[in-house]
């Protein structure tokens, strides 16, 4: 109990007599890694990197979340991984998976956002922790908020100039090591690990697929969808309305082996043209000689069928993403809405194995279907397309 008492006592006088020990304390505490979102929907990048970290076995613990950057201590439960395969893993796969992030940096250290503050951490940064003998360097600034205080303040070269001092030497266009300087509630400094080409994206947008329909989901949004349900490389992943394989491709460039099922023929001919469109490997548009060969595709298979009755057997999925239709049609074809959203859920529970996810996408509330055909409801997100359309998307579990 004493031992309590005097321990309480310090930390007190540490926090009345100098914030930076504690914030030293607890930086020296954590393996963190700071994640730049995209701030295309205020939950969606967040919930995408840490389903992307824990669906790999790692440990997360958010440190902070501050505007558009997510502060993550990653560990592994493993002890033999070690903290440099981690760091390996956010530089070699995250780019290629990460569809909300901007880029991922190893914190060095996390100040107030004032000049005073990011000097003094800078002037007190160990450069040789960091740089081996003879690499070069560059430190890059991105404010995520306003910040109007320091956009007349040179912090890049202020920063760098600190580094220079210690001994090591700049370069503007072929740096060894990237420095970070996000600003944002915080001034977060570190050591870039990885940036996201989210530019890739694009090449994949609806209107540039060999088949076109509209109102299907944005290339990104579809993959953030596919991380949050857990898919990756040696999964399988089911779209029961598949429609023209938006979400099916991003979950196979993913290195899933994806399932599709449509009730029309004609989409299923669509889709199937866009699955063997592009290249697993880079993402690309195929060459029409290319597509001819047939090889370097995702792994997939598309059926016409019945969502309220899929070909599938039980416990098959290890997630499973989907947007329903909601239109008329789809209403008719079912005999209504309501049965084909109910027999749907219950399908979709079935061919789910235990533990595994469910990403919803509708117009419509879901929660009674989904908690009707056996779901736990995980999360619930909104996201506002336009005036008239607010997009709802249901994370689901099955136990």
């Amino acid at each position: 109990m004493l031992f309590l008492i005097f321990a309480f006592v310090g930390f007190s006088f540490l926090a009345v007599s100098g914030i930076n020990y504690i914030t030293d304390f607890l930086l020296l505490s954590f393996m963190l890694y700071a994640f730049e979102l995209s701030g295309e929907h205020p939950q969606l990048p967040a919930a995408e990197v840490l389903s992307v970290l824990t669906s790999r076995g790692l440990e997360t613990f958010v440190f902070e979340a501050y505007l558009n950057c997510l502060v993550v201590d990653i560990s592994s439960p493993d002890p033999a991984v070690a903290d440099d395969e981690i760091f390996q893993m956010l530089k070699e796969e995250m780019p290629d998976v990460l569809a909300m992030t901007h880029s991922i940096s190893k914190v060095i250290d996390i100040a107030d956002v004032s000049e005073e503050a990011i000097l003094g951490a800078a002037e007190k940064f160990r450069a040789a922790d960091y740089l081996d003998e003879g690499e070069t360097f560059v430190v890059r600034a991105k404010r995520a908020g306003d910040n109007f205080v320091l956009k007349s303040v040179d912090l890049e070269g202020r920063v760098g100039g600190c580094i220079y001092r210690q001994g090591f030497r700049a370069s503007l266009k072929n740096a060894d090591k990237v420095f970070r300087l996000t600003l944002t509630d915080k001034a977060i400094f570190g050591l870039l690990v990885s940036a996201v080409d989210r530019g890739a994206y694009e090449f994949r947008s609806p209107q540039k697929k060999p088949f076109f329909y509209p109102g299907v989901l944005m290339p990104r949004v579809a993959r953030a969808l596919c991380n949050i349900a857990g898919v990756q490389a040696g999964t399988i992943a089911v779209d029961p309305f598949c429609g023209t394989a938006g979400i099916l491709l991003e979950a196979g460039l993913l290195g899933a082996k994806v399932i599709g099922v449509d009730a029309q023929e004609k989409i299923i001919a669509g889709a199937d043209s866009n699955m063997g469109g592009y290249s697993k490997s880079t993402g690309r548009l195929l060459s029409k000689e290319e597509r001819c060969l047939g090889t370097d595709l995702p792994d997939y298979d598309l059926f016409t069928g019945d969502a309220c009755g899929l070909p599938l057997a039980d416990n098959i999925a290890d997630a499973v993403i989907t947007d329903p239709p909601y239109g008329r049609s789809a209403a008719i074809k079912a005999e209504s809405l309501e049965r084909l959203y109910a027999q749907s859920f219950k399908e979709m529970y079935r061919i789910l194995k235990p533990g595994k996810k469910a990403v919803v996408v509708s117009e419509i509330e879901v929660g009674d279907f989904a908690s009707d055909a056996g779901f736990e409801i995980e999360n619930v997100y909104k996201q506002r397309v336009h005036r008239s359309l607010t997009r709802t998307i249901s994370v689901l579990i099955k136990k």
